[in-house]
């Protein structure tokens, strides 16, 4: 097993699309050597239940071109799936089973689309949850590179990675902010985390993104807690806007790091209008990307962008796939989210903050936010399940005269901004993050964000964004008559959903005021 996990499992699919409407018909592409597989579909909520099945279907292995990682694979279809009334919102997993093969280990492959709102139909109660499938896609290196290993052009034609949509549930492995226990050493070069992927045959960035890590842990507690969601993908936003019509709360979870102009005009739009959004996400709106192909390829030369991408010096220019914070760009994530990565990145992770509490320290106890939890002034929270890591947003924080976290400006952050509770959060160089985990080779986003942000890589400039923290705030950008913004600036949020501390600011932040 290497990082290349592609043809890995005997048997191996992608949908045409992302999602789908009762009506439409998912056509499922497969390839395989196995001669029979058979097929599943489950909506995977609360719990995870079976749609439909075929059995005995006839395996053809199909060639993969050399540039599948930017064009797509180009199988043909091997099974259509009809999507009638019956089938409600979620998430749905494929799951392939070849018949035979020499390991058993590598029998099974997987798939997944999104179910959306028939049209018609009422708005699901508690808003609309939108899952980050721009960053699974961005992080996906099958049939070749992926963004972080120097694609700029990405395919959704392609199976998505072993690990990203289904694994073995573990304690604390597969996790990149792995917490510490009593009297334990940080894992500050990421060995555990290894050791288990590649025990498992799991991709390396099986832990950084997709519905396995985020998602699903938020959707099997918000269905068992009572809620209830619509649902949409990144590119649902860009591609058919008014899925976010009747709602008044949109949703992020995760690892939310690359949207498109479209998808973000239309999330202002709906906080313009009075609705909110809330964001149980780290490193959130970090990158600027292009949709192509009606959705189905994503342009992104992030690092590079300023100096390579092709909108450079046209009318354009401002779609740059590099930092929405970037000068060329010139819309900062935290003009609207109320925080960016530029002020906090990393928590828990390689060197930055690696002995931190991976907790948020509440600051403003009486905030709405906290209301049933008991938390008080000081009080740490969500610290036995180390919920802030490994990606954070942060904003520039000052203290009034009673020594409470305010804005303190130069941060392009709101002027109507409520900092709730917050902890230290960091930026890291070259040499600096896990030394088993893929990184910039020649500089770190430190480097990269003090040079494109303050003009160079000088002390002065790098310290200007060494030290950061992880927010929780409220913001309305778009003023006191338009909808708010909550930010809980953390990857890792959902995986202390089980704390009854954790769960209840959750609850307070859909629900609002």
């Amino acid at each position: 097993m290497t990082d290349d996990i592609t043809r890995y499992d005997d048997v191996e699919a992608y949908a045409d699309a992302l999602s789908y409407a009762p009506g439409d018909t998912v056509r499922l592409h497969v390839s395989g050597r196995a001669e029979r597989f058979d097929v599943v579909v489950e909506r995977w909520g609360g719990e995870r239940t079976p749609m439909v099945r075929a059995e005995g279907l006839r395996g053809v292995e199909h060639p993969t071109p050399l540039d599948a990682d930017a064009r797509g694979c180009g199988w043909p279809v091997a099974w259509d799936i009809p999507i009638d009334g019956s089938w409600r919102p979620g998430f749905h997993l494929v799951t392939l089973t070849a018949h035979g093969g020499a390991d058993p280990a590598r029998t099974v492959g997987h798939a997944g689309f999104v179910v959306r709102r028939g049209e018609g139909a009422a708005p699901a109660a508690d808003g609309l949850l939108v899952l980050a499938t721009n960053t699974w896609n961005a992080y996906n290196a099958w049939g070749g590179r992926s963004l972080y290993t120097g694609g700029t052009q990405v395919s959704f034609d392609r199976p998505f990675g072993r690990g990203l949509l289904v694994r073995h549930e573990v304690d604390r492995d597969d996790r990149k902010a792995r917490p510490r226990r009593r009297g334990e050493e940080p894992d500050v070069d990421g060995a555990a985390y290894q050791a288990w992927r590649f025990a498992h045959g799991y991709a390396g960035f099986a832990g950084s993104s997709g519905w396995w890590t985020y998602e699903r842990r938020f959707v099997e507690w918000a269905e068992r807690a009572g809620f209830t969601f619509d649902y949409a993908v990144s590119s649902d936003l860009e591609h058919r806007p008014q899925v976010a019509h009747g709602h008044g709360t949109i949703v992020s979870v995760g690892h939310d790091e690359y949207w498109s102009a479209p998808q973000r005009d239309a999330v202002e739009g709906h906080v313009r209008r009075g609705g909110r959004f809330v964001s149980f996400s780290g490193n959130t709106m970090f990158w600027q990307v292009r949709l192509t192909d009606g959705g189905r390829t994503m342009i992104g030369h992030k690092y590079r962008a300023h100096v390579q991408d092709p909108v450079l010096g046209t009318a354009d220019e401002r779609t740059m796939s590099g930092m929405w914070a970037d000068p060329i760009v010139g819309r900062p994530e935290a003009s609207f989210l109320g925080a960016g990565s530029a002020w906090g990145l990393y928590s828990r992770y390689g060197q930055a903050t690696a002995r931190g509490s991976g907790a948020f320290t509440v600051y403003r106890d009486d905030h709405w936010l906290f209301a049933g939890t008991g938390l008080r002034y000081g009080d740490l929270l969500g610290a036995d399940d180390g919920v802030v890591g490994y990606e954070t947003v942060g904003c520039r924080l000052a203290f009034d005269d009673e020594q409470l976290p305010v804005r303190a400006g130069g941060d392009a952050t709101p002027e109507d901004l409520e900092i709730v509770a917050f902890t230290p959060s960091s930026n890291l160089r070259n040499g600096e993050y896990p030394k088993s985990i893929a990184a910039l080779n020649d500089q770190g986003d430190l480097d990269f964000i003090a040079d494109r942000i303050h003009g160079g890589t000088d002390e002065a400039s790098l310290r200007k964004v060494r030290h950061g923290n992880a927010v929780m705030v409220v913001a309305r950008p778009f003023g006191p008559v338009a909808g708010e913004v909550v930010t809980v600036g953390t990857t890792d949020w959902v995986f202390g959903l089980a704390d009854p501390q954790v769960a209840r600011v959750t609850e307070n932040a859909l629900r609002g005021r």
